[in-house]
């Protein structure tokens, strides 16, 4: 809808409010589930730290350790996956009032293609994970907990592809706009893993007592399970099965497969600055001892929750942006990423006051309250203050670069987040870290720093983007 610049001035306003409602309408509607499923997916690896925390402590760290190596890997992998929503919202855009066969037949194209990057790409990412132990020395973290997250990656590594073929699964139902499916399938991958946890890790219902191995194995099969379950709903779902996404699945089409490359590389390496710098902060922590490490592992586990809902936020605004864009309609499109963005900066201030005000009943929900775990435990409190700070520009960064996917924007934003996050935040971090002696409490501060720097950069980007012309695709 665009503005009548021959209404009155009253009319205008009203419009333009009722536009802004009817947008914020629609991208909850995809939001919510969005939200839910990224926050499903955490509370898997979340069951994972909490089962291990009850297990022993140094199955904690050791698993901290081992998750640094596998979501890097992940994140090289999840880059194409993640492409086909915004790619899939344009081709949805240049129609939008009816599925012709022509656009059925590319919708399926653009699907097959991202299956098709995972194959390609699996084989590589899983040989890096093989070298997770000698990562780990090279990163002089200590012998023995570099061996058992080794133990740890050696169960969960093989899970991997299915992890990055579902996920190519769901940017496809996504961007048709069935968002409530992925959540269903991940639900049920939940109650999978709690119960792979609980017979693998502690041996109960006579399996062998596995511990770290019995983590990564649950982790695993729930990846297996998930990606089998979205594919029967692609093809059984009444409104994706028409798409028939396996129809001539050997068949490639090399131009779609390459432009899901350009846009994906791109985005896949945008993820691996943001997380390499939270990864090598726990690398960091493992420098300073067990107790630090751990803590860490348990404060950066609850920003990661709360990050999955503006996450999930932003999601919904690539579809939202890129069907606007695909349209032609540069309005549309700047308040598609405007409103998801104010959206995921007030869930965030509301993150930030709960981690404020209750921060030690929420460390010990992974680890127990008791006199041999307050040193972890002080620190966890310490680093969750920290985590309360940096929640709204955590919200707003998100937010930003996911409107500038929808955009078909990923290269500049690919640039801006690596300046963000390591040329202004692991400077910070070794400097009040290491330089200035704050050891743990200087890394936090020096991550918070980075995410400032990226919300700026990235919400001024799609400023500025958003106020160029954009040309209706055919």
């Amino acid at each position: 809808m665009t503005d009548n610049l021959t209404a009155p001035g009253p009319l205008i306003t009203a419009k333009r409010h009722h536009a802004w409602l009817l947008e914020a309408r629609e991208l909850l509607r995809l939001a919510v589930p969005l939200a839910a499923t990224q926050l499903a997916q955490m509370i898997i690896l979340a069951t994972d730290t909490v089962m291990l925390g009850h297990y022993n402590k140094e199955s904690l760290a050791a698993a901290a350790l081992g998750n640094t190596v596998y979501f890097l890997v992940w994140l090289l992998g999840n880059g194409v996956p993640m492409a086909v929503s915004p790619v899939l919202a344009h081709v949805q855009g240049k129609h939008p009032a009816a599925v012709k066969a022509r656009d059925r037949r590319e919708v399926r194209l653009v699907a097959r293609m991202g299956l098709w990057s995972v194959a390609l790409t699996s084989l590589p990412l899983l040989l890096l994970l093989v070298f997770t132990r000698p990562i780990l020395l090279i990163f002089h973290q200590q012998p023995v907990l570099a061996g058992d997250a080794a133990v740890f990656i050696s169960g969960l590594a093989w899970g991997l592809p299915f992890a990055l073929a579902f996920q190519a699964l769901r940017s496809f139902s996504t961007a048709l706009t069935r968002a409530v499916p992925p959540l269903i399938v991940m639900a049920l991958a939940i109650l999978w893993n709690v119960l792979a946890d609980y017979v693998l890790i502690f041996g109960h219902l006579g399996m062998p007592r596995l511990g770290l191995l019995g983590a990564g194995l649950a982790s695993c099969s729930s990846n297996i399970f998930s990606f089998i379950a979205m594919l029967g709903v692609c093809l059984k779902e009444r409104g994706l099965k028409r798409y028939r996404i396996l129809h001539r699945l050997w068949q490639p089409h090399w131009k779609i497969f390459a432009e899901l490359f350009r846009l994906g590389l791109p985005i896949g390496v945008t993820m691996v600055f943001e997380v390499a710098l939270f990864n090598g902060a726990a690398l960091a922590m493992g420098t300073f001892g067990l107790a630090s490490l751990a803590a860490h592992q348990i404060a950066i586990t609850v920003p990661s929750l709360t990050f999955m809902v503006p996450l999930g936020i932003g999601l919904a605004a690539t579809v939202r942006v890129g069907l606007t864009a695909g349209a032609g309609d540069r309005i549309a499109a700047r308040r598609a990423g405007f409103t998801a963005i104010g959206m995921a900066a007030a869930f965030m201030c509301g993150t930030a006051l709960v981690l404020v005000l209750w921060p030690r009943p929420i460390a010990t929900l992974w680890l127990p309250d008791k006199p041999e775990n307050a040193d972890v435990l002080a620190l966890a409190v310490t680093f969750l203050h920290v985590a309360a700070a940096f929640q709204l520009v955590d919200g707003v960064q998100v937010a930003s670069a996911m409107s500038l996917r929808g955009l078909k924007d990923a290269h500049a934003p690919m640039w801006l987040a690596g300046a963000s996050y390591w040329l202004a935040g692991a400077p910070m971090c070794m400097l009040l870290g290491f330089g200035l002696g704050m050891k743990g409490l200087g890394i936090w501060l020096g991550l918070a720093f980075g995410l400032l720097i990226a919300a700026l950069s990235l919400t001024v980007r799609f400023l500025i983007l958003s106020n160029k012309p954009l040309k209706r695709q055919e």
